[in-house]
């Protein structure tokens, strides 16, 4: 497989592009709700995405490297390519880069902290720490079932109630931290479609995915419930709060469109079908934000 594929191509599956939405969804949605609330700062906005961007690439690549290191990616894998375990990229360099790229952070992060203060240090700094330990130290979040509830943490109320602090600089009732689990919910469903695809290769790593934990059924019922919790539980609530219609069609819109994905979790093994699903779904990530955003500015 790996003679139809370059050093370029290797870098950019490191990345995986196509789970990015995780972490430009949440900034969408918390840059949405400033600026209903008249306190957009789009330098601000600007950082949040730029930082949020880097820390999930920092940790794509050290994930994988370590997951090289631990044998979890090997030739058997149904996912696509991992640079380290391809051999087209050395695995140091895979390391270097994950470094690189976690101190390149600190250079949206010093306006950050600038503008919103001392709590913005400890948050880059959990957010690093946990990007590194996701895969890598003697009990890494992925290999011990917690990585779910990571991602809904730092790609909801972390950073869409971060996004949305760090342009207004006051929190103002609930509805960013309500809003905030639409992209937490979806990002941990991007993670349940890897997890699903990969639990054979999981387990005879011993990575103990919550699909590898409990089985691919409930793997399946992880998925369906946080893909319909976000984009049917959020809309209705803003519908209730806000009167506003809007918030009943998109519910229905996504629905419509998340119903072929939710087929495939549920009927499909085949890696090449998850493949699709995992990029299925990062779209509906990416049209929830969008959606959600016109819904509350309109």
């Amino acid at each position: 497989m790996t003679d139809e594929y370059t050093q370029a191509d290797a870098w950019i599956e490191a990345a995986r592009p196509k789970t990015l939405g995780a972490s430009v969804s949440p900034v969408l949605v918390g840059t949405a709700l400033a600026l209903g609330h008249g306190g957009s700062h789009l330098p601000a906005a600007g950082c949040a995405l730029a930082g949020a961007l880097l820390i999930q690439i920092a940790t794509n690549f050290a994930n994988d490297y370590f997951d090289y290191l631990k044998g979890a990616d090997t030739a058997e894998r149904k996912g696509p390519l991992r640079a380290a375990q391809s051999g087209l990229v050395e695995p140091i360099q895979v390391l270097r880069a994950s470094l690189v790229t976690f101190l390149l952070v600190f250079l949206p992060g010093s306006y950050i902290v600038w503008r919103g203060g001392w709590p913005f240090i400890v948050i880059g700094l959990l957010s690093v720490v946990s990007g590194i330990l996701y895969t890598a130290g003697p009990y890494p979040l992925a290999y011990t079932g917690l990585a779910d509830l990571f991602v809904l943490v730092f790609f909801g109320p972390v950073a869409v109630v971060g996004t949305y602090y760090l342009q207004t600089l006051e929190l103002r009732g609930a509805a960013p931290f309500v809003a905030s689990l639409g992209p937490g919910l979806l990002s941990v469903a991007l993670l349940t479609v890897n997890n699903l695809r990969d639990v054979d290769e999981d387990r005879k790593a011993n990575k103990k995915t919550l699909a590898v934990r409990f089985g691919p059924g409930f793997a399946r019922a992880e998925y369906l419930f946080c893909v319909i919790g976000a984009c049917v539980g959020v809309p209705v609530y803003f519908y209730v709060r806000e009167n506003n219609l809007w918030f009943m069609v998109t519910p229905a819109a996504l629905v419509f469109l998340a119903a072929p994905a939710i087929r495939t979790v549920f009927t499909q093994r085949d890696g090449l079908a998850l493949n699709r699903t995992l990029a299925q779904t990062g779209g509906l990530l990416l049209l929830f934000s969008i959606l959600f955003s016109l819904g509350w500015l309109v």
